[in-house]
């Protein structure tokens, strides 16, 4: 298939070599090429403007960090002249890997609608590392037709694909659920590395623990290694875009009727560690807060 790509940082550089590797014809844009010249050298076509990987595209890709990046590349603006609807043929389909809120979701597939395009929301799980080996999970949501036309390009991508709704908002939900669940998991590992350091066990020896056991999980492993080791540089997933996320929570939370409490302590969290220097760090950092509270340090004494 011949492919727009629209976003290559930490995930969507990863992503889009996979679709190469894979086969496809891959147009990439990115508002910095030093992105995009990397992304040549495995055989993409570089694409100067939003409207140039649109051209010819059969599907359109965007990873991108936030609802503003994604609504100003879909609906045009300043930066970005005209836009993904602007652009793109009508039967072609647009592909929203970010994760964004239900609101910018719904009107992203009526704008398609209205233009005779297509809309899946793709949201994905997964850190940088997943997205370079093609080992992400999907979660897709869209008209069955839709899905059909892109379920190749989302198996080049990733191990797994969940397809969820008719409705692509859907798939934003349960990527806004699947953060929020992660950040609760990083919060719970720093508060209880912190109780067990100060009682002398170390926090390598604890997570040793704690997978062998109950937590036989990716993500406890995933994460409380970072933790343990206190590896939160350079950020897989900055401290920044984990705040975005459980602000989108929050929203969703609102929208749907369905409460959250925790979400607003997480959001604290968040705020603090940023407040405190912590913007360039991963959003894994946010278990460092509990060794402060503590008043105890954050080296592993085992």
């Amino acid at each position: 298939m011949q492919i727009g790509f629209i976003g290559l940082g930490n995930m969507g550089s990863g992503m889009a070599a996979s679709l190469i590797a894979a086969g496809h014809d891959v147009a990439a844009y990115n508002r910095s090429t030093g992105r995009v010249d990397a992304l040549v050298a495995k055989g993409a076509r570089r694409a100067d403007t939003v409207a140039d990987a649109c051209r010819g595209a059969d599907v359109v890709f965007t990873m991108l960090a936030d609802d503003d990046a994604v609504h100003h590349v879909t609906m045009g603006d300043v930066d970005v002249a005209g836009g993904i609807v602007d652009a793109l043929a009508p039967g072609a389909v647009h592909v929203s890997c970010s994760t964004i809120s239900i609101a910018l979701s719904e009107q992203l597939a009526h704008a398609h609608a209205d233009a005779g395009q297509l809309f899946v929301a793709a949201p994905v799980f997964g850190r940088p590392e997943a997205a370079a080996a093609a080992k992400l999970f999907v979660v897709a949501a869209g008209a069955p037709a839709s899905i059909e036309i892109v379920a190749p390009l989302l198996d080049a991508i990733g191990q797994r694909t969940f397809v969820v709704s008719d409705r692509p908002e859907a798939a934003n939900v349960v990527k806004l659920s699947g953060n929020f669940l992660i950040a609760n998991v990083i919060e719970a590992l720093g508060e209880a590395m912190a109780l067990v350091g100060k009682a002398g066990v170390g926090k390598h020896e604890y997570l040793e623990i704690l997978t062998s056991t109950l937590f036989d999980a990716p993500v406890y492993r995933t994460y409380g290694g970072l933790i343990a080791d206190q590896k939160f540089t350079p950020a897989g997933f900055a401290a920044p875009l984990g705040l975005k996320d459980i602000r989108l929570v929050l929203e969703a939370s609102e929208a749907l009727q369905a409460p959250l409490p925790i979400a607003g302590l997480l959001r604290d969290r968040f705020l603090t560690l940023i407040a405190n220097g912590g913007a360039d760090l991963d959003w894994s950092a946010i278990a460092t807060l509990s060794d402060r509270d503590a008043g105890a340090g954050s080296d592993d004494s085992a």
